[in-house]
């Protein structure tokens, strides 16, 4: 039988890659997102290639949405891999002056969303008795910058969270792996973040000639999801090359 993959936010960019990339690899992949419309047409694209996927509406701050969803894919089969990727950044603020609800925001869809997606998919995950759960954080899950504040905090709770839930699951049958790209550039990441200004979206990366792109990440996503059952990455940290560290770009132009 197919192993199902779930994959939140996956209505587009790293998202939408990774479902890809895993129906490539063979999985029944479970694409989750609160817009149905991009899910569905991404649905129809994995199929028209050759894959298999299920499109489900799930909003991962709401428990009723998300139970919902772990129902779906327990129907589809065995569940062995669940990305939890839906997640994002608002505002660029300093701390002094940042918006409560943005923080609000960003601890709600990044940390509860990864918390309650995870408590309802594990009992499936162990079940098939070879899970996998990756964790789609971010580089600044273990290094803060100005204005990043709220950002950082959420991504670093969820680095805690896999952290901690590696050690929980120590001796069970279910792998734990965090991703943490460095500069991404996708459609919608910095949109979100600055409010639809896509002139300060778009000078995130000016000057960098090649920051890394969705399918990049769904590479190491696939990548780790698909070693052998005994090989844990527990933490798979990537940058463009121009990106040696948070605040070491190489910017040409």
């Amino acid at each position: 039988m197919t192993s199902v993959a779930v994959v939140t936010g996956a209505s587009s960019g790293i998202g939408a890659a990774t479902a890809r990339r895993l129906a490539a690899e063979g999985f029944h992949v479970l694409a989750a997102a609160r817009r149905t419309d991009r899910l569905a047409a991404l649905v129809a694209e994995i199929e028209a290639a050759g894959g298999a996927a299920t499109a489900v509406a799930c909003d991962v701050t709401s428990d009723e949405s998300v139970a919902d969803l772990a129902g779906a894919a327990a129907a589809l089969g065995p569940v062995t891999l669940l990305v939890n990727n839906a997640g994002g950044a608002r505002g660029l603020d300093p701390v002094e002056s940042g918006s409560i609800g943005d923080w609000q925001w960003m601890y709600d869809v990044n940390v509860l969303g990864t918390l309650r997606v995870t408590q309802a998919l594990l009992p499936a995950l162990e079940a098939s008795g070879a899970g996998t759960i990756v964790v789609v954080s971010s580089t600044a899950g273990f290094t803060v910058y100005e204005g990043g504040g709220g950002y950082a905090a959420a991504k670093h709770a969820q680095t805690a969270i896999a952290g901690t839930l590696r050690l929980e699951l120590c001796g069970r049958p279910v792998r734990v792996v965090e991703i943490d790209p460095g500069m991404v550039r996708t459609d919608e990441f910095g949109l979100v973040r600055f409010a639809g200004d896509a002139e300060r979206a778009a000078a995130v990366y000016a000057g960098v000639a090649e920051p890394l792109v969705a399918d990049d990440v769904a590479d190491c996503v696939a990548w780790c999801a698909t070693r052998p059952q005994h090989v844990n990455v527990d933490r798979l940290v990537v940058r463009p090359l121009a990106q040696a560290a948070q605040h070491k770009v190489h910017r040409v132009g």
